[in-house]
């Protein structure tokens, strides 16, 4: 790479930035709305019905295939990273059903006539490297010609169509786990912005290439009820899908919920993403604060658009200890406290306690 790529900064030409580029809840919601009558494919076990990772059809012989696709503009400036990333999260939707990944196809979009295509070639590069860390090869894909740059992946997994795991399917009185700290769009804000810490930066990246392998297995374990990943609407958006979806709400436990180091800190110079504020206003009213909570705090880390987050799991209470060996193995020593629960239908799809 010559001097002159080595100084472009590849989040000046994007106006979002990794999952906080998701189309905001309420309109999405408008979107997908269709007055039309939809055929029905006994086969199809996981479709538009319901808002969870990916599609899952079911092979009739005990297996299910998993689709899914993720794409979006750069959340770094290095390419090789963004490459990286970027399949990362699209890989975790096949995780997150509790699936093998098999085969992955890239979608690029490049503006030839401003970036190098050589920075191009990174990005494919580090889609690759991830695609080897997850045993699967990148095996094709397409391409155009874009105003911005936009990369993710088509991914096709397999797994057992009595271990799949649903996003609506919890319990009442199931734990609720969470493998991964939430903050990744306040930094990736920070960055954007050019105050991002360089020890932070270092954090941000290896959290967001960190493939989530840790759901094939937790998909074998019956004591787990649900599973999502939590990508661009944030901890509260995600978790309102499940509650709401599974017919119940959720109590959050504010103060256990694991933050990214450096967040709070670019908090205070009220740094925040803008699909923050979108996700607040799409689901704001359908959550309810205990007192004691700092909920102007809660405002900016709750709705906060992850990009390759972690699993939001929930459990069985008599499970637990068979989750918490698991994990680990996994190395997951810091994402072993419940971070909420399951309980029944309230008024509001999320309480958040202190």
């Amino acid at each position: 790479m010559d001097v002159t790529e080595e100084k472009i900064r590849l989040t000046q030409f994007s106006r979002g930035a990794g999952c906080g580029c998701k189309i905001a809840p309420a309109v999405l919601e408008e979107i997908l709305t269709t007055d039309g009558a939809q055929p029905f494919y006994k086969n199809l076990l996981v479709g538009n019905g319901s808002n969870d990772d990916a599609a899952v059809y079911d092979m009739g012989d005990g297996t299910a295939l998993i689709a899914t696709t993720d794409f979006f503009m750069p959340i770094v400036d290095d390419a090789y990273d963004f490459g990286r990333i970027a399949a990362a999260n699209a890989i975790s939707d096949v995780y997150a059903m509790g699936g093998k990944p098999l085969m992955a196809v890239a979608i690029l979009g490049w503006p030839v006539e401003k970036l190098p295509v050589a920075l191009a070639r990174q990005v494919l590069e580090g889609a690759r490297a991830i695609c080897a860390e997850a045993g699967i090869p990148l095996a094709g894909g397409h391409s155009i010609d874009t105003t911005e740059p936009v990369f993710g992946l088509a991914v096709n997994g397999m797994c057992s169509t009595a271990q799949l795991k649903k996003n609506n399917t919890a319990e009442e009185g199931n734990i609720l786990l969470l493998t991964k700290p939430i903050g990744t769009g306040i930094l990736s804000t920070a960055q954007k912005r050019g105050v991002l810490k360089e020890e932070h930066e270092a954090v941000l990246v290896a959290q967001m290439t960190t493939l989530n392998k840790v759901g094939e297995a937790l998909c074998k374990m019956e004591g787990v009820t649900a599973m999502t990943d939590v990508t661009g609407f944030g901890i509260a958006g995600h978790l309102i899908e499940m509650a709401t979806g599974s017919g119940l709400s959720a109590e959050l436990y504010y103060t256990q919920i694991p933050v990214m180091s450096g967040a709070k800190e670019y908090l205070a110079q009220r740094i925040v993403p803008d699909a923050t504020y979108r996700n607040w206003n799409g689901y704001g009213n359908k959550i309810a604060f205990e007192s004691g909570v700092d909920v102007m705090e809660a405002f900016s880390l709750l709705p906060d658009p992850q990009t390759n987050g972690g699993l939001l799991i929930a459990v069985k209470e008599s499970a637990q200890d068979e989750v918490t060996k698991l994990l680990l193995q996994y190395g997951m020593d810091a994402f072993t406290q419940p971070i909420g629960k399951m309980i029944a239908k309230q008024e509001k799809a999320i309480v958040v306690k202190p």
